[in-house]
C-alpha cells in the first residue's frame, strides 16, 4: 500500500459557510427524498422497524411545534434522556432547527449524576422513557427551573405524552437560522478535581468530526454503506462518532436498545448488513472470545471498524484481520475537540498501539508544560491548536465551558482564538508523526471504554455516614483496561467489611452510572497527602501499578 497521508494532509482545506444547522444537514435536507432509509431500529424484544429521513423530520417538526408552544425558547436547554432509539433521533433534529440546546444526558445516570446536570445547566424541559422518568418526577421540587416533562412511552400524571404532542402538532416547521458557530449541543464531561463540566459545542463541530469519521471508516461513504455502533448516543462517541456524521451523508445507521453482546452484535452485523462499526476495544474483547465470532469471515459485510476509548492492543488487532479481514482503525479525541488523531489504513499504514497520525484538518502537536512543541521522541501533553497548518480556524472545538471561565482559560495555552488546546493526554511521536500514548497528565482514566473522572464518584462516597475520607484511582484490568477502585479511610465507630464495601457499591450504583460504581474498595487508616492537604491520587496509581505487576 502506498502511504498517501502527507499529500492527504497537506492538501486539506476547510469549508465553514457562515449559516450552518446540524439539522438541517442531518435531517431537513434528505426528507425530499421520500424513500431514503435513515434508521434500522431493534428494541430489547427484537422487534424490527425502519424509519425514513421523511418520516424522522416530520416528526421533528412535530416536536418543535409542540415544544414552541410550551415555550421553549432559542438558546434554552433541553435535556434528551433516552437510549438508542428514533424518538432519539427526533428529538436532537427538532432542538436543533429551533435553536434550542440539546443536552443528552444518559438512562444509566442516577438522581445525583442527573439533579447536578440539570441544576447546572438550568434545563427547562426533559424528554426521557420509563426508565429514567420516575428519578426526573422526584428531581422536580430541586430544579426549579425544569418546567417540563415529556415522556416516551409510559406516562405519569403531569408529564407530557410523546405521542399525544406531536399528535397535535403540525407537521411543517420554520427552521430558525443558525450561525455555524451557535451553540448546539452541552455535553458534560467527567471531573477530575472538581465536578463535571459541560462542555458547550457548536453546530460546526459536526464539520470538525467529519474528516477524521471518513478517514476511520475507510472514506464512509461508499454505495450501500449501513452504519452500526453500540456506543450509547448520549456521549460524543455515539453521537459524535456514529448517528450525526451517518445522517450528515444521508445514509442509513443501525440503532438496538439493550445490552451489548457478541451474539446480538453478530445478529445486527448480519440482518442489517452492517458495513461501517464504532466498537470500544472491550466489545472486540468480547467478540473474539465468542464462538458466535469464530468463523464470522465471510459472513458480514464489515469493511471498516473504528475503535477508541483505550488501547485495542495487538491480540485484537491482529484477531480482527485474520477473523473479520478488517484493519481496525484506532481514534483518539475528547468531547471538547472529538476525532483529531486516527488512523485510516487503506490511506496510511495502521501501526498496533499508535493513536495514529493527526487527521487531515487538525493540527496536533506534543507540547511541554510552558506550551512549547517537543520533538520526536519526547513524552508531552498532546495538544490541538485553533488554528490548522494553513492558518485557517479548526471548527471541531467547544466553544467554553458552561458557566466556568476559569477552567475554559486553563484548557488553552494563550489566547482561545490562536493558541494550543490541552487533551490531558500524554504521548511521544516518532519520526513518521505517530502519536503512542502514554497516559493521562492528571486522575481520570477510562475504564471499559467508559471516561471516569474521580470527583463525583468520591463526592458520592463522602455522603455515606461510614466515609471519613476516600480517593478513587483505576486498578489495572486485563478485560476492561481498568477497574473503579476506592481507598477508604472509615468514620469512627464503623468496620470496614465485606458488608460494608456491598452496601458503598449499592449506594454509588443508586446514585451515579453502573459503571462508575467501584468494583474494589480497600479500607485505610489514612490516605497519601500533599503538605497542602491534598490527596496524592499518583501515589495510589502507582501502588495499584506495581501490584498489576507483581512488585
Amino acid at each position: 500500500m502506498r502511504d498517501q497521508y502527507e499529500r492527504l494532509y497537506r492538501s486539506f482545506r476547510w469549508y465553514v459557510p457562515r449559516e450552518f444547522n446540524i439539522a438541517d444537514v442531518c435531517g431537513r435536507r434528505w426528507a425530499g427524498q421520500r424513500s431514503r432509509v435513515a434508521l434500522h431500529f431493534e428494541d430489547e424484544a427484537g422487534r424490527a422497524s425502519t424509519y425514513t429521513y421523511a418520516a424522522l423530520a416530520a416528526d421533528a417538526n412535530r416536536l418543535s411545534n409542540a415544544l414552541a408552544a410550551l415555550g421553549v425558547q432559542r438558546g434554552e436547554r433541553v435535556a434528551i434522556v433516552l437510549p438508542q432509539r428514533p424518538e432519539t433521533v427526533v428529538a436532537h433534529l427538532a432542538l436543533y432547527q429551533m435553536g434550542a440546546i440539546a443536552m443528552p444526558l444518559s438512562v444509566l445516570f442516577g438522581p445525583d449524576a442527573l439533579e447536578y446536570r440539570l441544576q447546572d445547566s438550568e434545563a427547562v424541559a426533559a424528554i426521557c422513557d420509563a426508565t429514567a422518568l420516575p428519578t426526573l418526577l422526584a428531581l422536580r421540587a430541586s430544579c426549579p427551573r425544569l418546567e417540563h416533562l415529556i415522556g416516551v412511552g409510559d406516562g405519569a400524571e403531569g408529564v407530557h405524552d410523546w405521542n399525544s404532542l406531536l399528535a397535535r402538532a403540525a407537521d411543517d416547521f420554520p427552521a430558525v437560522a443558525t450561525r455555524a458557530t451557535d451553540p448546539a449541543l452541552l455535553i458534560y464531561t467527567s471531573g477530575t478535581t472538581g465536578p463535571p463540566k459541560g462542555a458547550l459545542m457548536p453546530h460546526c463541530a459536526l464539520i470538525g468530526n467529519l474528516p477524521g469519521f471518513v478517514a476511520s471508516q475507510n472514506w464512509f461513504p461508499q454505495p450501500g454503506d449501513v452504519f452500526w455502533s453500540p456506543a450509547d448516543w448520549a456521549w460524543t462517541g455515539g453521537l459524535m462518532d456514529a448517528l450525526l456524521p451517518t445522517l450528515y451523508f444521508g445514509f442509513p445507521i443501525v440503532g438496538a436498545q439493550g445490552r451489548f453482546s457478541p451474539e446480538r452484535a453478530l445478529h445486527l452485523v448480519q440482518r442489517y448488513g452492517v458495513t461501517n462499526a464504532f466498537l470500544f476495544p472491550t466489545a472486540l474483547k468480547m467478540m473474539m472470545r465468542s464462538d458466535a465470532w469464530a468463523d464470522a469471515r465471510g459472513k458480514v459485510r464489515l469493511r471498516a471498524i473504528m475503535s477508541a476509548g483505550e488501547a485495542v492492543g495487538t491480540a485484537v488487532f491482529d484477531w480482527t484481520r485474520e477473523a473479520l479481514g478488517v484493519t481496525v482503525n484506532e481514534m483518539f479525541g475528547q468531547t471538547e475537540m472529538n476525532y483529531v488523531v486516527g488512523n485510516s489504513h487503506e490511506k496510511w499504514p495502521a501501526r498496533p498501539g499508535s493513536m495514529g497520525r493527526p487527521y487531515p484538518g487538525h493540527r496536533v502537536a506534543v507540547i511541554d508544560d510552558d506550551g512549547r512543541e517537543l520533538p520526536a521522541g519526547e513524552t508531552g501533553e498532546v495538544a490541538v491548536h485553533r488554528r490548522d497548518i494553513h492558518g485557517d480556524p479548526d471548527p471541531v472545538f467547544f466553544l467554553e465551558y458552561w458557566r466556568n471561565p476559569e477552567a475554559t482559560r486553563k484548557k488553552f495555552t494563550g489566547a482561545i482564538d490562536d493558541s494550543w488546546c490541552r487533551t490531558g493526554d500524554l504521548a511521544s511521536r516518532d519520526a513518521d508523526g505517530y502519536l503512542w500514548y502514554r497516559g493521562r497528565a492528571d486522575d481520570m482514566f477510562k475504564a471499559a471504554g467508559y471516561r471516569i473522572g474521580p470527583s463525583e464518584i468520591e463526592n458520592c462516597l463522602l455522603k455515606h455516614p461510614a466515609v471519613a475520607n476516600v480517593a478513587v484511582v483505576p486498578k489495572p484490568d486485563p478485560e476492561r483496561g481498568n477497574v473503579v477502585k476506592a481507598y477508604v479511610v472509615l468514620a469512627p465507630g464503623h468496620t470496614g467489611d465485606s458488608r460494608l464495601i456491598e452496601a458503598l457499591q449499592a449506594h454509588v450504583r443508586g446514585k451515579l452510572a453502573p459503571y462508575e460504581y467501584p468494583k474494589e474498595i480497600e479500607f485505610v487508616a489514612e490516605l497519601p497527602m500533599t503538605t497542602t492537604g491534598k490527596v496524592q491520587r499518583r501515589v495510589l496509581r502507582e501502588r495499584e501499578l506495581a501490584r498489576a505487576r507483581g512488585s
